[in-house]
Order: structure tokens, then sequence, then C-alpha cells
């Protein structure tokens, strides 16, 4: 919901893990596995926000991040792109969001090692989110 100002907006996002498309269905399904997501006892992953705070220029949305039936605080970096008016009469807000997550904390934890010595997968998972909202009237 976006308020007036950003600092009295929150938001609550449900992600459909099955829904994520790599371009190669081997890929898909091992990321699908128990490996992975383990999308056929947890489906969903979701993310609720319990604040907003100003930092500089840009905005800091705390919020809960829930994913493999592990929840951790996970903070945002917000960025406010705009507003503008949309062709229905509603104001609509331009954000991009980034966060860094370690995959290990949600109980992802597959690693299988390369030739050559490293891992194929990092623990760190890079987020970037480019959100449109319509604020509410």
């Amino acid at each position: 919901m976006t308020g007036e100002k950003p600092a009295n907006s929150s938001v609550t996002a449900e992600i459909d893990l099955a829904s994520i498309i790599t371009g190669n269905e081997q890929r898909d399904a091992h990321i699908r596995s128990a490996d992975f997501f383990e999308v056929e006892t947890y489906p969903k992953m979701t993310f609720r926000s319990t604040g907003v705070r100003e930092d500089g220029d840009d905005y800091i949305l705390d919020g809960e991040l829930t994913l493999k039936g592990v929840t951790k605080t996970v903070p945002l970096r917000l960025e406010l792109n705009g507003f503008a008016e949309d062709p229905y009469g509603g104001t609509r807000a331009g954000f991009t969001a980034t966060t860094e997550i370690n995959r290990g904390d949600f109980n992802v934890s597959f690693n299988a090692p390369m030739q050559n010595g490293g891992v194929v997968v990092s623990d760190k998972v890079n987020i970037h989110l480019e959100i449109e909202a319509v604020l509410a009237s």
C-alpha cells in the first residue's frame, strides 16, 4: 500500500516459486527440487514490510523474507525513481529495490564442487527489483 509519503507505505509480496523460468528445463526442475527451493513443500516465497526509513536520498524498506519455512529480517534499499499521473486518473510511483542475502540462511545449501576447485553456486544472492506502485486514495 502506498502512502502520500514513501515512509507511510507498506508492501506484501508473494512469489510462486514454481513460476521461476531460467530458459533451461533441466535447471528449472533442479531449482524446484529439494536441493534448492523444495517447491512441493514450500511453494511460495513471501516478503512483508515492517517499516520504511529515510537513508539520505533513498529509503530502506525493512521487512521479513520467508523462504523454505525460514523467516529472516531483510532490508531492501529503495531508490525513488519518481511519481507520474497514469491514464486512469491515479498516481504511480517507481522504485528500484536491491539487497543481498545468504542462501544458506534460508536452508538453500546445495553445492557441487568444480573440478578445478571452488563450488558451482555462490552463497551470496543479489536481489534487484523494479517496482511500480499505485498510490492509495
